[in-house]
């Protein structure tokens, strides 16, 4: 399935709430990206990578409409030279191989906007296909921890994922 990476727009507002708006997506991120999934969260989310420069995540662009965003973040202090990776895709598109092929071009368009030498992208247990994208993107493993993650009530495991640019 063909799909493009572009900057997310204000005209995007009702796709990412109709896709976004998913507790079996919401629940494989970070309490950032919360469910329910509101316009007031799309307008935020919007207004946040509309102002950053360069841009941290882009569309996921399926026929014109937003079906899922990809970013990188730099981080900062001692950490400046990685970002961490974050993704989701609206569930009718999964298996696919879109997220893989999605992860791969944001892989070159994080170490062209971003100086940085490293991404990487921690994935919460239970979600079996964000390692698999991850490991056939080229990522490769460098962690797990125990019960680190505290999502809808339970202690959950997490393994981190990095992408070298060298």
């Amino acid at each position: 399935m063909d799909f493009t990476l572009r900057p997310i727009q204000i005209s995007d507002l009702d796709s990412l709430v109709h896709y976004a708006n998913n507790p079996n997506i919401a629940g494989m991120l970070t309490n950032r990206f919360p469910y329910p999934y509101t316009r007031a969260d799309g307008e935020k989310f919007i207004e946040f990578v509309q102002a950053a420069t360069p841009n941290p995540s882009l569309a996921i662009d399926i026929d014109g409409k937003l079906v899922g965003s990809i970013g990188v973040h730099q981080q900062m202090d001692v950490r400046c030279k990685n970002a961490e990776m974050g993704y989701w895709l609206a569930e009718p598109f999964w298996g696919k191989g879109i997220m893989t092929r999605a992860v791969v071009q944001m892989l070159d368009y994080g170490f062209s906007n971003f100086d940085i030498t490293r991404i990487y992208a921690c994935v919460f247990e239970g979600n079996e296909g964000s390692k698999k994208v991850l490991l056939k993107a080229g990522f490769e493993f460098e962690a797990h921890f125990k019960k680190t993650i505290w999502k809808n009530g339970l202690a959950l495991d997490e393994t981190v994922f990095g992408y070298r640019r060298d």
